[in-house]
């Protein structure tokens, strides 16, 4: 490793300055042969008792962290958890165990075995992947009497560096020490980026020579740029950070409502999944919901949710946000994310298989009861044309038969564009609907044919991929040229650079993960509609994510460049 005055670059994925001495992540547990010996048959039932404990104890500190945490960290936490308990993987290794292998070598082994498995699932299955491998090393290190493998306790302010973060990780990790995060993997999309973006902590993903930088470099970190710098000048660097943290207060105090510098309204709203997440979202200065992802109550469920149940639970969401916007997107499953009570086929390419809207291909009826539970919340709640939205729509006479059902219930219907299809095809398929929602995770998947969880493909799941910003601007002119509105709910419409760009081409309105929301409030308000209509027409030139960055930086500064270098 070398440390000299360099700038090391990656995919920045929360905006924000930090400059602090390099930490790395603690190293896990050496996996070796060594592990391997065949234990005689009189031990292996103590073995199995000591791996269970092991199992258990990971467990547990999971849903300890678990239970002091709160919205997506929580969440992550919870599920982290559950895995180490997980009937498979546990049958899995006892097996192995009762076979003669070790505790540790029957946790490396069976864990492999469900990571390779879950890897040629794609999809949400291959994002478990690091959760996997997060209880292995965990599990390792419990059995071999190791410390804890991940983060470590700083007792100062520090940058942390890692080849990845495990969810687990990433979820218990505190601003006031963790000024900035850089990893050499990961994703736009990644866990890591989601809790960072929520915890507020710059981020920096994809940073392929990050393993130059050695524990106690001091470094300064620009989640705008996508840069990790070495060797700069101390008063320099912390003079940009002063003008960062001060730029980040004024974030904090800012309250809406969403306007561009001249006086364009522009709708900032939230994305959340449950009743508890609207509430929290409502603190916040969201003007609605843009996103509500109803599959939650059918995810964990054994058996599906009545009618009046899942009504319940959407009234929630409602009365969180009495009288303004809430945007519901019916049951986004199938078997890449499987619910328990419906049999899905086989697939060898899930991602690409019965999901979303598809899902009502192998079970009859469970879209149509989920329209009813919608619409009996409307009603209860009072609200006439309640907004839903369509998953993984790809023709034109899906759109039409789900729009036929919403209006058969007095609901406003539209769909996400995800699929290419919907792109090529806007003007068609706004016809059938009331509004558009540009899921722009999925579509930069598709359209780039990689997988989003993907760490490798990094560079190829970029939301600022010309050919992804070349089908949002299709959709946006539909939108125009019908007048009605066009959303985006991915995580694009969370970064302040390229939220000006999305308006400049006919955006209507951003839902976003709600510690998001009043940094890209703040940055719209710092542009004009104008100034964001040239940027994207000049950013629809490029050939490039990083020509396509660089124009939209060169096109709206001096507003965003030395306001905020964020």
């Amino acid at each position: 490793m070398i440390d000299n005055a360099s700038a090391i670059t990656g995919t920045g994925v929360v905006s924000g300055l930090a400059y602090a001495p390099a930490l790395w992540v603690n190293p896990e547990p050496e996996l070796a042969s060594k592990y391997e010996a065949l234990l005689v048959e009189d031990v292996r039932d103590a073995e199995a008792e000591r791996w269970k404990a092991a199992a258990e104890m990971v467990a547990a500190r999971l849903f300890q962290r678990a239970a002091t945490g709160s919205g997506a960290a929580a969440d992550v936490l919870s599920a982290t958890a559950a895995l180490a308990g997980d009937r498979g993987l546990q049958r899995a290794t006892l097996k192995m165990i009762a076979a003669g292998s070790t505790a540790e070598a029957a946790t490396v082994a069976a864990v492999g075995a469900f990571i390779v498995k879950f890897e040629k699932l794609g999809g949400l299955m291959a994002e478990r992947v690091a959760d996997l491998g997060d209880i292995r090393n965990r599990v390792v290190s419990e059995l071999l009497g190791l410390p804890e493998p991940g983060v470590p306790t700083p007792a100062s302010p520090i940058i942390l560096l890692a080849d990845d973060l495990a969810p687990a990780d990433t979820a218990t990790l505190d601003p006031a020490l963790i000024r900035g995060i850089a990893t050499r993997l990961g994703g736009p999309t990644s866990h890591t980026a989601i809790i960072a973006r929520q915890l507020g902590i710059p981020c920096i993903v994809a940073a392929a020579n990050l393993a130059d930088i050695v524990d106690g470099s001091v470094v300064l970190l620009d989640g705008f740029a996508g840069t990790v710098e070495r060797g700069t000048v101390p008063a320099e660097s912390e003079s940009k950070v002063l003008a960062d943290a001060e730029r980040r207060l004024a974030i904090q105090s800012w309250r809406g409502p969403g306007r561009t510098k001249d006086g364009t309204a522009i709708e900032i709203l939230a994305n959340v999944q449950d009743g508890a997440g609207a509430r929290i979202a409502a603190g916040y200065p969201a003007q609605g919901v843009g996103l509500f992802r109803t599959e939650l109550c059918f995810l964990s469920a054994q058996s599906e949710p009545s009618v009046t149940e899942q009504a319940s639970i959407y009234g929630e969401v409602l009365a969180a946000f009495p009288g303004q916007k809430v945007v519901f997107r019916t049951l986004d499953a199938g078997s890449d994310k499987p619910v328990p009570f419906v049999s899905h086929p086989d697939e060898e390419n899930p991602a690409l298989g019965v999901r979303g809207i598809r899902l009502g291909n192998v079970e009859p009826g469970i879209i149509e009861r989920q329209l009813d539970a919608l619409a009996l919340a409307a009603e209860q709640q009072g609200i006439a044309g309640a907004k839903v939205m369509a998953p993984m729509v790809a023709t034109l006479d899906e759109a039409r038969n789900f729009a036929t059902a919403c209006r058969a219930r007095k609901l406003s219907p539209g769909i996400m564009v995800e699929v290419p299809s919907v792109a090529l095809l806007a003007d068609a398929f706004m016809a059938e609907v009331d509004f558009f929602s540009i899921g722009t995770n999925d579509l930069t998947q598709y359209t780039m044919a990689a997988d989003r969880m993907a760490p490798s493909l990094a560079a190829l799941t970029d939301p600022w991929q010309p050919a992804v910003l070349a089908l949002i601007s299709l959709s946006a002119a539909a939108g125009i040229r019908s007048q009605k509105p066009v959303g985006v709910c991915g995580e694009a419409a969370a970064d302040p650079l390229l939220a000006c760009i999305l308006i400049g081409l006919g955006v209507s309105s951003l839902s976003m993960a709600p510690a998001a929301l009043a940094g890209v409030g703040i940055q719209l308000g710092e542009v004009t509609l104008s100034q964001c209509q040239e940027a994207a027409e000049a950013v629809l030139r490029t050939t490039t994510t990083e020509q396509a960055r660089a124009t939209a930086r060169e096109m709206l500064s001096p507003t965003i460049h030395s306001n905020s270098k964020e």
